[in-house]
């Protein structure tokens, strides 16, 4: 007999206890039943890594076209991400050679450059905080040069990108609909802002060598972008290229601070660095979960869900699972056939994997080469934000 949805425990998934160490709540939901509902927003939650596999790899009945359900500031879906296939299949054809490997290989010598430049301002203090510091200019840095977008406009970035991401972070005691009238805000001034933008890109006569000059001339049979596409697009570039990096460099940072003993490990076998990367991105997960709509009814481990239901898929649990990795509440930086899906996984898997990859790992050698022994200072504790687990506050101190 299925389960009745109405029945099913909730978990509360933007808890501070959730936010700092969700593990304990991952394995209590796994535990549960396959389904489980989300305090505060109430839709159905996956945890377990074959579910969230599957409903990834099966946008035809759980899908990313949501834009109305949820609602991040947005006038029309965000592309490709809100978009399902044969549609969505079309821009990332467009968009993958732009964020190929040997491409965002090409970015690494300046990202380890910007990286030292960056420690340069801080290294004789003995102490920062790590994402004001570092986590947050140094992988925003490296977009807004791949998209083409004056530095200078980096603070402006970050207000709107947290406007729609986490708007409690400026204002914390926002409610619900006042956290979404900032979203709707920052939304106007985003789609001003790239507009602009875009009217004087075209008013050039020689397209620049970045990517949104790309993107400007680019086509789909034969057609080149409407003005929407082109806007709708650079909104996603936008919140995805300044949020992701930074949230998953804090946490992994964080963890190895309260770890010395893995610490050391990268130190003394700095070839390591490349499975820890992919390791701490299994354990932390700052992408915790990502949206889906059913469009039509399923049934997923006796339960039944219904058509039109929202449902959260939650990688972090599914990256923790044991029935997927063996004794996965150990972080081993050397873990053989590490699947994660920190990076989500189907046709909407993330777009900047490659780009993100390089980036966590050239930041993070050039930080241990720089400041090899580093700790949390005595009496702090790191403060987390829920959703994208980003590590709003990270103070660190070593020897001078």
């Amino acid at each position: 007999m299925a389960d009745d949805p109405e029945d099913l425990p909730h978990f509360n998934l933007f808890s501070e206890e959730f936010s700092r160490c969700p593990q304990a709540v991952y394995r209590e939901m796994r535990a549960a039943c396959p389904v489980t509902r989300a305090a505060i927003t109430e839709s159905l939650v996956l945890s377990r890594y074959e579910d969230v596999a599957w409903a990834l790899r099966h946008p035809e009945i759980f899908s990313s076209a949501m834009d109305l359900q949820v609602a991040l500031g947005t006038e029309r879906p965000m592309i490709p991400q809100q978009i399902d296939p044969p549609a969505q299949t079309r821009y990332r054809k467009l968009l993958d050679p732009h964020f190929s490997r040997r491409k965002m290989e090409a970015l690494i010598p300046s990202i380890r450059a910007n990286a030292n430049a960056l420690i340069d301002t801080f290294i004789d203090a003995g102490e920062c905080e790590f994402d004001e510091a570092f986590a947050i200019p140094l992988p925003c840095t490296a977009f807004l040069d791949l998209l083409g977008l004056p530095q200078e406009d980096l603070a402006l970035f970050l207000e709107l990108k947290d406007g729609i991401i986490r708007p409690q972070k400026a204002q914390p005691d926002l409610d619900f609909e006042g956290a979404q009238r900032v979203r709707v805000e920052s939304g106007r001034r985003i789609y001003r802002y790239f507009e602009r933008i875009i009217e004087e890109r075209l008013r050039e006569k020689t397209p620049r060598e970045d990517l949104l000059s790309s993107i400007l001339s680019a086509e789909i049979d034969g057609e080149k972008l409407i003005s929407t596409e082109i806007l709708d697009i650079c909104f996603l570039l936008l919140l995805a290229g300044l949020d992701t990096v930074t949230a998953t460099l804090g946490c992994n940072i964080a963890y190895l601070a309260a770890n010395p003993d893995q610490r050391r490990r990268i130190l003394e076998h700095p070839e390591l660095l490349p499975g820890a990367v992919e390791e701490l991105m299994r354990w932390e997960t700052p992408v915790t979960a990502v949206p889906r709509l059913v469009k039509r009814e399923v049934e997923v481990g006796g339960t039944v869900i219904a058509e039109g239901e929202l449902v959260t898929l939650l990688i972090g649990a599914a990256n923790t699972d044991e029935s997927h990795f063996p004794e996965a509440d150990r972080v081993d930086f050397e873990r053989e056939r590490n699947i994660h899906m920190a990076f989500g996984a189907g046709p909407h898997r993330c777009l900047g994997s490659h780009l993100a990859r390089m980036e966590l790992c050239a930041a993070m050698e050039e930080w241990h080469r720089r400041i090899p022994e580093y700790h949390i200072k005595s009496g702090e504790t790191p403060r987390y934000s829920p959703g994208i687990r980003e590590v709003l506050y990270l103070p660190l101190v070593w020897e001078r």
